[in-house]
């Protein structure tokens, strides 16, 4: 691979983030610096620590990245949860970025294992 940007699994969390900007475009004004700050913060995160691990010398250093990447997911998976709870997301909408945020857990979670694996 020559780049980030060929990876499949940071184009799907780059897909998730620009879905989770729309999706939190409605959320109440007063949560600008709230919760819309915090999921949208989380969810750059994603895509961010795996290019930027990509970028890095060394597999310790990639795998360091790409765990950091999992914590932001699951604390975006987190808030969209909160978010659904108290109505700021509807059911429908919470269930899509859900299951696009469980596509690239998977595949993050593979891609870890993989490079383990190659050590």
């Amino acid at each position: 691979m020559s780049n980030f940007r060929s990876l499949l699994i940071w184009q799907k969390s780059m897909a998730l983030t620009t879905k989770i900007y729309f999706s939190t475009n409605n959320f109440p004004k007063e949560e600008i610096f709230g919760l819309t700050s915090q999921i949208r913060r989380s969810s750059v995160s994603i895509p961010s620590n795996i290019a930027e691990g990509f970028g890095r010398e060394s597999d310790k250093d990639l795998l360091r990245f790409l765990n950091i990447s999992v914590g932001s997911l699951f604390e975006m998976q987190t808030q969209l949860e909160i978010a659904k709870n108290i109505y700021y997301l509807k059911e429908n909408d919470f269930n899509n970025l859900y299951e696009d945020s469980r596509e690239v857990e998977r595949m993050l979670v593979s891609f870890i294992k993989k490079i383990k694996d190659r050590n």
